[in-house]
């Protein structure tokens, strides 16, 4: 099919706005001089980038603090311990660039930069080592990061891979090139689906997504290239105005002609993100390509901890053509205790939401915990006779492919918001028990694997 990208402007052209930029923007949208000066010092420390687009058509700059949008964009106070705030204000006020440097590091380091074991379990090897950017967790799919797509149009305070942005090469998981990844498909026909993530691939221009994905048609026993992109609610205009956004149409396109399904996973946190026209139509284009489309994103506190919120967002998905597929728990990383919802509160929400939607709709699954052993969703809170309570759990995916759809259960606590913090019952088989220990030794966070 033909694509014409229709309203084409130097306006939309993108343009990354950072902690340089901050009194620009707080000039222009009329930014608290105290919190603007809070997401400076927060900033020294977790990602921060925004564009003109979230600015303008997402952000209510009436009541910024309150604003959900603004919350997902804007690091903030509360995102750091006391304890790490006065340390970075310290170091920061008193002029030693080396010892600042430090205390950053150390903050980072703290904060548990590759929750879930990602670097010492995930990563696969071939006869010449690990492969670069790459991991592997479950048997069907692959992830690949190329490393022009480690960034994004805008940085999520919440997001489990922000080590990936913050300039620490030991940290980031980048590839080059895919022959290394393509041959290791080649040697594992059982890997069906690569799941390509950053960052965000949607930031590369057309040309170097297509040398990215285009030698992983060639595998046989591929059936699935997924990208995992926030572009759809942060940078719309990638699939509509963009120079680029018909050849990367077309891309699509030539992986579906391929015989391989293109799935677009969409990271949509908040209905208002769907609420300008423009990202509904990029999501119109993309599926007139013979893409699928996911929505999926963690139930994160100040941001979307609310039901009707999800109801809203599913619903709004389902009506432009997306699959409503997860609710995740916000991972053990980054500012994590601004942002948990404990697990009860967070099953309730989901129930809440769930079961306002029509059945086409009800395709959602949640919430779930993208745990070091597989992805546990929390089904509910069972109630005996004697008022014991308990969280009803089970693995919607796993290592041990085995473990797959076991129910299995763990005492109910009103604060738990991870696997770590629940106790499982007595009895629970030794391979279940087994595979949720395997953390970080609790009881035993995308989700893009």
């Amino acid at each position: 099919m033909q694509h014409t990208a229709a309203g084409r402007s130097a306006g939309n052209r993108f343009q990354a706005l950072g902690p340089n930029r901050l009194d620009d923007i707080a000039a222009k949208y009329g930014l608290d001089p105290q919190l603007r000066e809070s997401v400076r010092l927060f900033s020294l420390v977790l990602p921060f980038r925004v564009n003109e687009y979230v600015l303008s058509e997402l952000i209510d700059w009436s009541q910024p603090d309150a604003d959900p949008i603004f919350h997902l964009f804007f690091p903030q106070p509360g995102m750091l311990s006391p304890a790490d705030e006065a340390l970075l204000t310290g170091a920061r006020d008193g002029g030693d660039a080396g010892e600042l440097a430090r205390v950053i590091a150390g903050i980072r380091a703290g904060m548990n930069p590759h929750p879930e074991h990602q670097q010492d379990l995930n990563v696969p090897s071939d006869p010449e080592g690990p492969v670069p950017g790459t991991q592997h967790k479950y048997e069907q799919t692959l992830l690949y990061f190329p490393s022009a797509g480690q960034t994004c149009h805008a940085y999520c305070t919440y997001c489990f891979r922000w080590a990936q942005f913050v300039g620490e090469p030991e940290l980031r998981f980048a590839a080059p090139e895919p022959s290394r990844a393509v041959e290791y498909l080649r040697r594992h026909p059982e890997v069906t689906d690569v799941l390509v993530t950053g960052g965000d691939p949607m930031v590369m221009t057309a040309e170097r997504l297509r040398r990215h994905l285009e030698p992983f048609l060639a595998v046989e026993s591929l059936q699935t290239v997924r990208i995992g992109t926030k572009s759809v609610a942060s940078w719309p205009h990638r699939y509509v105005t963009d120079h680029d956004a018909d050849a990367t149409l077309r891309l699509f396109e030539e992986i579906a002609e391929a015989g391989k399904t293109p799935a677009v996973m969409a990271h949509l946190s908040h209905p208002v993100e769907l609420e300008p026209a423009i990202a509904r139509t990029a999501l119109a284009r993309i599926r007139d390509t013979g893409a699928v489309v996911y929505g999926q994103a963690p139930v994160i506190a100040r941001v979307n901890d609310d039901a009707a919120a999800w109801a809203r967002l599913w619903r709004a998905e389902q009506r432009a053509g997306a699959v409503p597929y997860y609710m995740f728990v916000a991972r053990d990383t980054g500012p994590r205790d601004y942002f948990k919802v404990p697990l009860a509160r967070a099953a309730e929400l989901f129930r809440d939401a769930y079961s306002t939607l029509p059945g086409l709709a009800r395709t959602v699954r949640g919430p779930v915990m993208s745990t070091t052993g597989g992805k546990i969703v929390v089904d509910g809170v069972a109630e005996e006779p004697d008022g014991r309570k308990f969280f009803e759990l089970r693995y919607l995916q796993a290592r041990d492919p085995r473990l797959v759809g076991r129910p299995f259960r763990a005492v109910y606590s009103a604060d738990a918001a991870w696997i770590d913090d629940l106790e499982l019952v007595p009895g629970t088989p030794a391979d279940l028990r087994s595979a949720v220990m395997a953390g970080d030794g609790g009881a035993g966070t995308d989700g893009e694997d």
